[in-house]
């Protein structure tokens, strides 16, 4: 063809966030400041909307709804759990997002997702330019989790991490006031599959000695049980109770989690889930003493009314940034945060190629853990506190915040109806 079709499809995928919002804020905005650029269609419920060739069009939307976008959590458009397989598996479902992309005039394919998500769209990239109707797509970085590669942090996880060191801070001062005649264990149980980074991020609640969290389990250091109850028995002996966080990913020596659910999710994920009653029970059978454990779950994902400033500002920028990298000619790539400083903390907006990112997992380095393995380091902190800076509450109105709430006006179809999932 010889003129890029103008139109933009945008799609949110994986586990939502408190921020993934800013970032559709930032997409849209920034695309209705140009007007080279046609309409942005948002997939209903992810890479489903466009297989199923349900497009929410945006445009119909008022400035103030889409301004609202910035400090709604949660996916606006729906996201999904759904992976596609390799263009060799399942030529089918590429060839349909072709189809569906030509008959919507879609040039532009934004996703905003974690490393599976940046996988898709650089198969997509690849896959469109075969078919001679070339598709330039950016990933948007998005994952609580903080384990995609390359970027500095991932939009997403500055929000968490704020949330659950509020929480385990606010939780250990509750603990501590009753521990003399009653509960002198707490368990908190946190996100984060293979990477401890939400829980690390707990860490920076204890700003002083005996401050909680005093334990943290994180799933780069294999469970050792003995040394796990020593330093509970030891907690409540220098202050009278141990406040503990735990990721949902802490496993034996041998890769068994200590909580497996039994099921897996649609990208093949073990599902998880557990693991904090597991502790607490364990505690119980071995030294005696009375526990109450939470399970943060999707509390802390969706906790915008607590959300990092830096968060939603680097969300936003990210949204920002992939309109115009595609505009800059770019393709198959996704624009990052490049820390340039930490004290005080400066960042800018950089770009890694999706092929370098999609299906990259980062771990916690090991000199962010303590060497008994319960605790976070100087350079961990170091890392973590900028993340947290900045209050960004959402507008509230009877007691209560006030989110987006979008028309969801689907574009009429043009094609046959998918027969796949």
């Amino acid at each position: 063809m010889s003129k890029q079709a103008n139109n933009i499809f945008y799609a949110q995928s994986g586990g939502v966030t408190a921020v993934i919002n800013a970032s559709a804020c930032g997409v849209i905005e920034t695309a209705r400041n140009h007007s080279e650029l046609g309409k942005v269609f948002a997939g209903r419920n992810g890479i489903i909307g466009a297989l199923r060739e349900e497009l929410i069009d945006t445009s119909v939307e008022s400035a103030a709804t889409i301004a609202d976008l910035r400090h709604t959590p949660a996916g606006a458009f729906g996201s999904c759990r759904y992976k596609l397989k390799s263009v060799e598996q399942n030529r089918a479902e590429y060839e349909r997002l072709i189809d569906v992309f030509k008959a919507h005039d879609i040039g532009y394919f934004f996703y905003n997702g974690g490393g599976d998500s940046q996988d898709t769209a650089n198969k997509v990239a690849q896959f469109s330019q075969q078919m001679n109707f070339p598709i330039t797509c950016i990933g948007i970085p998005k994952t609580v989790d903080n384990d995609l590669p390359i970027t500095d942090t991932c939009p997403g996880f500055g929000s968490v991490a704020k949330y659950v060191a509020v929480s385990i801070r606010e939780a250990g001062l509750d603990v501590a006031s009753m521990c003399e005649s009653s509960t002198k264990v707490f368990v908190m149980e946190v996100m984060g599959r293979h990477a401890g980074w939400i829980a690390g991020a707990a860490g920076l609640a204890a700003e002083n000695e005996g401050d909680a969290p005093h334990i943290i389990v994180f799933p780069e250091i294999a469970f050792d049980q003995a040394a796990f109850l020593a330093k509970v028995k030891e907690s409540v002996g220098k202050y009278g109770y141990c406040a503990i966080v735990v990721s949902e990913g802490a496993h034996y020596a041998d890769g068994t989690f200590l909580a497996d659910a039994g099921s897996k999710d649609a990208f093949g994920h073990v599902q998880l889930g557990g693991v904090a009653p597991t502790l607490a029970t364990m505690i119980k059978a071995e030294l005696g003493y009375k526990y109450h454990w939470a399970v943060s779950d999707y509390l802390q994902r969706a906790a915008r009314h607590i959300a990092s400033g830096t968060d939603v500002a680097q969300a936003y920028a990210m949204g920002q940034a992939a309109v115009e990298l595609a505009l800059a000619g770019k393709n198959a790539v996704m624009p990052i945060i490049v820390r340039e400083s930490s004290n005080p903390y400066r960042w800018s907006v950089g770009e890694a190629r999706l092929s370098d990112v999609a299906n990259v997992e980062k771990k916690m380095p090991r000199d962010f853990i303590t060497a008994d393995g319960f605790g976070i380091t100087a350079k961990a902190r170091e890392y973590f506190a900028p993340l947290i800076l900045g209050e960004d509450y959402p507008p509230y109105r009877n007691g209560l915040p006030q989110y987006a709430r979008l028309q969801q006006v689907l574009v009429p179809k043009k094609l046959a109806p998918w027969t796949g999932k």
